[in-house]
């Protein structure tokens, strides 16, 4: 049996635009939420390798009892692996370390490194730059 032009299967102009349109919005709801989740993962592992290295910097001048000159000094002498990429910059070598002449324990013998910052120039979800982290 023959269908005429008027009943044969598929969907109409309107309809496919009405579909559209629901993706469309959809998508829209979308987007900024997983924007929004992945700064947030990222400002997590930038908290986390902050912690690690920090404790890794302590470490290292209370066993050594003076800080290290550089962020090498803390892998060649085992109190981290390796230097973590900075997950805003996507580099291991935007890492700006704070040096000071002043002394973290009564036995240390040199200055050195006492902390360590993201090189980024962006601004957290917290407004304050990564770099004062």
């Amino acid at each position: 049996m023959r269908r005429s032009g008027k009943h044969e299967a598929g969907f109409t102009l309107m309809e496919l635009i009405i579909v559209m349109s629901i993706i469309s919005i959809l998508a829209a709801l979308a987007v900024p939420r997983f924007t929004a989740a992945i700064k947030s993962a990222h400002e997590a592992v930038l908290r986390e390798d902050l912690r690690v290295m920090r404790t890794a910097i302590d470490s290292y001048t209370m066993d050594k009892q003076k800080s290290p000159q550089t962020l090498d000094d803390l892998i060649q002498d085992g109190y981290l692996r390796s230097i973590p990429e900075d997950p805003i910059t996507h580099s291991k070598d935007t890492w700006v370390p704070d040096t000071s002449d002043a002394y973290s324990s009564v036995d240390q013998t040199e200055p050195g490194i006492t902390d360590v910052h993201s090189g980024s120039q962006e601004v957290g979800s917290d407004n304050r730059p990564y770099a004062e982290w």
